[in-house]
């Protein structure tokens, strides 16, 4: 009976021990895929890190078919789990499928022959995962990545090689067994292909980062570029006010001889246009928060060159909880989009609301339509690339700040409505 209860306890230590290993394995991929994803919230957290434990403890050789009951569970509590772009999300469930299945299938392969091989394949799980980790960790970001829609779909077809391989070469040779010598050709395919798709999955990680770098760089120059255009703007004030006092005593030389002739029609049109000298409509501030003043001096000041009538009513303070870049491109391409299909309607107008109200963040943009509107709103210019994104990338910033983007089109009319949380009620100035 002793005999028993021992063997009894010493095995549920093992499986203990054996769980324990598993959470760990999963808490170090969760660490290493957080900077990666958007995750719905703390329970889903939960649920991805059960997903990566579960998935780091599969047994997995080459030729064995376990790879292919793995991947649907995998894809579909990984899209479950999360949110954002859709096609991003796939490419990073591939990467970080690879990553896994390529580590558990190099381990339970290799070492299968040697003694104390369950114990070794359980040892060493850890020990790789968590090398990765600490040779990316200075590298993670500390919130999720953020691509464009075209990025992350050359991210995806940069993520279908290393799976391609890992599939063939796990499932392919699953009929290794019948023949010594195409179980000995597995063996050699997978001590190639298996450490190439490791690396692989690696190096698409810091890929991701790299051009996550790349695109804060890109949208800092537009906002940088945009300022410039506001600050050109003062200067020309600046400038005008300066004429304009050197001339001024011309100017009331000229309405003094115009009233001493009795001419008073023409000295009240005189003073009409000096007072609609730019000079005198002083220097134009829409918001508070400098950047999204900026932004909308700048895009004011396009649309009135282009014959379009901006209509703004903005109410932003200046500590705002979305990045200056997130807040660029939101008002940019909203703007953009609206200019561009404003250009070709009749009804020349873009109207602009945005404030923030009992924890809010709201930005509504409406415009005239002019013809049939296609799917995502996507531009008509010749250059596609030096203007705004549209509609998926606006859509991107609401969702991975939490928020929501909608949008209608209805009577020959357009309107773009983007509610983002910030924070609660009252805490900013005109909310």
């Amino acid at each position: 009976m002793g005999e028993r209860f021992l063997a009894w306890f010493t095995q549920l230590v093992s499986n203990g021990a054996w769980v324990a290993l598993i959470l760990f394995n999963g808490w170090l991929i969760y660490r290493l895929a957080r900077p990666f994803l958007s995750i719905r919230g703390k329970g889903w957290g939960v649920l991805l890190l059960l997903l990566f434990a579960g998935s780091s403890g599969m047994v997995i050789w080459v030729g064995d078919p376990n790879l292919l009951y793995t991947l649907p569970f995998f894809l579909a509590a990984f899209f479950v789990c999360t949110h954002g772009d859709r096609v991003g999300r796939l490419a990073m469930c591939l990467i970080f499928f690879c990553l896994v299945m390529s580590v558990c299938a190099m381990l339970d392969t290799y070492l299968q022959h040697i003694q104390g091989y369950e114990m070794w394949t359980r040892l060493l799980r850890p020990v790789v995962f968590g090398g990765l980790y600490l040779a990316l960790r200075h590298r993670l970001p500390q919130e999720p990545v953020a691509l464009s829609a075209g990025l992350w779909r050359l991210m995806l077809g940069l993520a279908a090689m290393p799976f391609c391989a890992l599939a063939a070469v796990v499932l392919l040779t699953y009929q290794k067994y019948d023949a010594p010598e195409a179980y000995a050709q597995a063996m050699n395919l997978g001590m190639v292909v298996l450490p190439f798709v490791l690396l692989t999955a690696v190096m698409l990680l810091r890929a991701v980062l790299v051009l996550v770098d790349h695109e804060k760089l890109e949208q800092a120059n537009r906002l940088a570029s945009l300022r410039e255009v506001y600050y050109q703007g003062l200067q020309r004030q600046a400038q005008q006010v300066r004429t304009l006092r050197h001339d001024l005593r011309n100017h009331m030389t000229v309405i003094g001889a115009r009233l001493e002739q009795g001419d008073t029609d023409g000295a009240l049109r005189y003073l009409e246009a000096l007072s609609a000298s730019p000079a005198l409509q002083g220097a134009q501030r829409i918001c508070e928060n400098e950047t999204a003043n900026a932004v909308l001096t700048a895009k004011a000041e396009v649309m009135r060159q282009a014959g379009l009538i901006p209509v703004f009513s903005v109410a932003l303070p200046e500590p705002l909880p979305i990045s200056d870049t997130d807040l660029c491109a939101l008002l940019g391409n909203a703007l953009d989009n609206a200019m561009e299909a404003a250009a070709q309607a009749e009804d020349k107008m873009v109207v602009a609301r945005c404030k923030v109200h009992k924890g809010l963040f709201m930005l509504r943009v409406e415009n005239a339509l002019e013809g049939e509107v296609l799917p995502g709103l996507p531009t008509t210019k010749q250059d596609p690339c030096a203007h705004g994104l549209g509609l998926p990338s606006m859509r991107e910033i609401a969702l991975r700040n939490g928020g929501t983007l909608q949008s209608e089109a209805k009577d020959g009319r357009f309107e773009l409505l983007i509610c983002i949380p910030v924070a609660e009620a009252g805490q900013y100035p005109g909310s």
